[in-house]
């Protein structure tokens, strides 16, 4: 199994890279991880993670920027079947658009808005950091074995916008934050989360596991 970490000036890449390799050992699934910017890495992939760090905008840019790479995600998406999972800013891009300083058309796979998180308690800062537990809102391979809920494992976020999504069906997980901030999507064979799994400790590296040996 090949994963394909996206490199595109965006990302937390040596942590993910270090969480994606520890449990591809400890599950026994077997594989390497590559950190790459080559399109044809990326299209011939078993599994292609997108990370992301900073704003929608800039994140979208800097994607678009390398010549072949949307279509080579495309490709192994959608023409493949490959499993995806996008990373905080990276599932973020699978909105519709995002509306952080600019409207930016995303990659429109989840279909939706990422709008800024707005807690109902003036108490609660923005953008929301830190350890949250989940909510589950639908079963999901991704959530195997995972303790949900106000007792449940933790994960970490940094974020100032949420991925908003017009069909609610696509949101499989939220954290509570002065209401509720989306956590992970999932439709077909992608996925995103909202918090760094490679900082999740416990939580973050299930999900991992699950994530490779996840069949869609």
């Amino acid at each position: 199994m090949t994963v394909a970490l996206i490199d595109y000036g965006a990302g937390n890449l040596r942590s993910a890279s270090k969480a994606f390799e520890r449990m591809i050992a400890e599950t026994g699934v077997g594989g390497t991880v590559e950190v790459t910017s080559d399109p044809e890495t990326v299209a011939r992939a078993d599994r292609v993670v997108l990370p992301g760090d900073g704003a929608f905008a800039d994140c979208k840019r800097n994607l678009d920027a390398i010549p072949g790479m949307s279509e080579a995600i495309d490709e192994a998406i959608h023409q493949r079947g490959r499993p995806f999972l996008g990373i905080c800013v990276g599932m973020q891009l699978l909105a519709t658009r995002g509306v952080e300083h600019a409207v930016t058309p995303g990659l429109n796979w989840i279909p939706g808005e990422v709008r800024a998180v707005e807690p109902s308690d003036p108490a609660l800062k923005v953008p929301h950091m830190g350890w949250n537990t989940l909510g589950g809102r639908a079963a999901h391979p991704l959530l195997a074995d995972i303790v949900l809920g106000p007792e449940g494992w933790h994960a970490y976020f940094l974020h100032g916008f949420h991925l908003v999504a017009d069909d609610e069906q696509d949101v499989i997980a939220i954290a509570e934050y002065g209401g509720p901030v989306t956590a992970i999507v999932a439709r077909d064979n992608i996925a995103g989360t909202q918090f760094h799994p490679e900082k999740s400790q416990k939580l973050g590296l299930a999900m991992v596991g699950n994530f490779l040996k996840w069949k869609p």
